[in-house]
């Protein structure tokens, strides 16, 4: 089942963080599995620069969410509910 990503609020606060929160959020339904997309398809997916998706793929990492994997991507680690 595919999602849809939810736009950035920008009265939401920071748009990393919406960011992130929702990636996390896609994560828990299912959405992603194994690998989350490539920080550009994400900047492109949230209508963002790429700084903000990579900001957000850093909080990701902070949470523990995902692993970077060199050039091979940005894998799950675990549910961020878990």
């Amino acid at each position: 089942m595919i999602m849809t990503a939810r736009p950035v609020d920008p009265f939401g606060g920071l748009a990393y963080v919406q960011i992130a929160d929702d990636i996390a959020r896609r994560i828990d339904t299912g959405e992603f599995t194994v690998k989350v997309p490539a920080e550009r398809d994400t900047a492109e997916e949230y209508a963002v620069a790429h700084g903000t998706a990579r900001k957000a793929y850093e909080v990701l990492r902070e949470r523990g969410i995902i692993r970077t994997a060199g050039t091979r991507g940005n894998f799950i680690v675990k549910s961020s509910t878990t």
